[in-house]
């Protein structure tokens, strides 16, 4: 896993308030690293993650994001708990506060972003923003996605759109 990777899932999990930490699960953290990669690339033109992100039946979805965490067992506590419908989940905490980050100014901005939008949503509407994005939106089902290449085409469809109106 990437140095970028783990110390996203760092920033995010120290980060995200502390009443909803029982939200992290994997799913969801996976897809604020998602959400956050895609918010730098529209603003820096490039992921923060260098994840190869798949678009599958649960949205963008890769295991990099729980391989990261069980690789740095220093860093990251995975555990298994139950979701509000019994079904097993697994929730990432941080285990040291005073962790090194290595983000830019500009990677903490978008991840900063990305916390504060969706700190307060509920599943259901997580899940509704994160099918919302322009790579979602505008891809197949079991494929790649190329985030910095959607956000350019992204910023040309809206650039587009705006000399139209």
């Amino acid at each position: 896993m990437t140095d970028k990777l783990t110390s996203l899932m760092a920033y995010i999990l120290k980060k995200y308030p502390a009443a909803h930490n029982d939200d992290l699960s994997n799913a969801r953290l996976t897809k604020l690293v998602y959400l956050a990669d895609w918010k730098n690339a529209l603003e820096n033109d490039e992921q923060i993650s260098g994840i190869n992100w798949y678009f599958d039946n649960f949205g963008p979805f890769v295991n990099d994001v729980e391989n990261a965490a069980r690789e740095n067992t220093e860093l990251f506590e995975v555990q298994n708990k139950t979701n509000y419908y019994g079904s097993p989940k697994k929730v990432f905490s941080l285990k040291k506060n005073d962790t090194a980050i290595t983000l830019s100014e500009k990677e903490k901005l978008a991840a900063d972003h990305v916390i504060e939008v969706t700190k307060k949503l509920f599943w259901g509407d997580f899940i509704k923003l994160v099918y919302s994005t322009y790579p979602i939106s505008s891809s197949e089902r079991y494929s790649f996605l190329n985030l910095v290449e959607k956000a350019r085409k992204y910023r040309e469809v809206n650039a587009e759109a705006s000399q139209q109106t």
